[in-house]
């Protein structure tokens, strides 16, 4: 797609408030969801203002449509929603799509730069919070697990995965910004390790395993002896808590399979629209395995099963396209030098969201989800120069 960059500078002082609270909002995306909320609304109506000065048209890179159609699906679904009232305010979490046009507009050329360094730095401090929190202040069993400043263990493990990706990312391909973060990874690791959240174990392999591939197929050797370091260094409550992914007489794993059918059973009931946005845990009992543990469910902890029985399998379809479009879109991107530590994050990234979301619905997380479509979003915004002040430039 073809757009106008400003004729005005870009450090012009609207421009600048505009970058300055895109950096806010996503460092507040690790630390509070209600700053990230309000960081947000100012990036989004600076970003708004800017375009109405300058007269430019937003844009976004190409996977950003797969998103507006899925958004489409999700209202689609609210219309035929079990209890339309309660499917439209969750739905409103559609409006977190439009961090893809911001970062794409407000994060061009050098300043990606900037915005990836805000992640991994303020990704850094949130690890060490969690390992305090595990070695000082008893958060060390799973009634008590580290969280950082988040609500939820699992929104604070998924984040980890996603600046570990980045991370990772610019240590293989980053000269530039590789110390930093190399001395960040065994932070962000511990810090995961001891959440003992198995299906980010999970995800993070994946985006590890990425990534060396993307660098040298060779490296994948190096994977069984980090998992025999962390087996063989890591408390036994860990390890046991690791060796537990394959028992299937531990409650959680069986209540995951549980859940997993009943969703199936949801969606074949209702399979162009599903039950509606924030259904599922309305339903749950009536669909509830015999297998399962709990009696009720807010979500179905596995994202494909969830947006087929939430939204149809219609949604499920689009949004398997949004993912294979955004693959595709990154792949070109690891072949430049100058987007290739930006492009290997994203697709981490996404191998992480895809693999942790077996085990979880991360895509559901809003925390998770802005924070993964600003790592997906990077590498395009990277990918354009920063316009000369006084002189217009036609990008691609």
């Amino acid at each position: 797609m073809r757009a106008l960059v400003s004729h005005s500078p870009t450090g012009s002082k609207l421009d600048i408030a505009a970058h300055l609270a895109l950096l806010g909002f996503v460092g507040a995306i690790q630390v509070s969801i209600a700053a990230a909320g309000i960081l947000l609304t100012v990036a989004l109506a600076l970003w708004v203002a800017g375009l109405i000065a300058t007269r430019e048209r937003p844009t976004a890179p190409p996977f950003f449509l797969g998103l507006l159609v899925y958004a489409g699906a999700t209202f689609v679904s609210v219309a035929f929603s079990l209890d339309w009232r309660i499917s439209l305010v969750d739905a409103r979490e559609v409006v977190l799509f439009l961090v893809v046009p911001l970062v794409y507009r407000l994060a061009r050329g050098r300043r990606a730069d900037a915005v990836a360094s805000v992640i991994v730095t303020v990704g850094a401090l949130m690890a060490v919070l969690g390992v305090v929190q595990y070695g000082i202040l008893e958060y060390d069993n799973l009634g008590r697990r580290p969280m950082g400043t988040m609500g939820h263990y699992m929104t604070y493990s998924g984040l980890l995965v996603l600046v570990l990706s980045l991370a990772g990312a610019r240590v293989l391909f980053d000269r530039e910004h590789r110390i930093w973060s190399a001395l960040v990874i065994p932070a962000l690791l511990v810090a995961l390790i001891v959440t003992q959240t198995r299906g980010y174990m999970v995800g993070a392999g994946t985006a590890i395993g990425l990534l060396f591939i993307f660098k040298d197929m060779r490296l994948l050797a190096v994977g069984p002896v980090l998992l025999a370091l962390v087996l063989a260094l890591a408390p036994p409550q860990i390890t046991a808590r690791i060796y537990s992914t394959f028992d299937m007489q531990d409650p959680t794993v069986r209540d995951r399979f549980a859940m997993g059918r009943a969703g199936v059973r949801i969606i074949q009931d209702h399979p162009w629209t599903g039950v509606g946005p924030d259904m599922v845990q309305e339903v749950y009992p009536a669909y509830r395995d015999a297998d399962a543990v709990q009696e009720v469910n807010p979500h179905l902890h596995n994202v494909p099963i969830q947006i087929g029985a939430e939204r149809g399998l219609p949604a499920l379809a689009i949004w398997i396209g949004f993912v294979v479009w955004a693959i595709r879109g990154l792949i070109p991107r690891l072949k430049e030098p100058s987007t290739r530590p930006l492009a290997a994050a994203g697709l981490a990234a996404m191998g992480a969201m895809l693999t942790g979301g077996a085990f979880e619905y991360n895509f559901g997380d809003s925390e998770f989800l802005m924070l993964l479509l600003v790592l997906l979003t990077l590498p395009h915004a990277a990918a354009i120069d920063t316009p000369h002040p006084d002189r217009a430039h036609a990008v691609s």
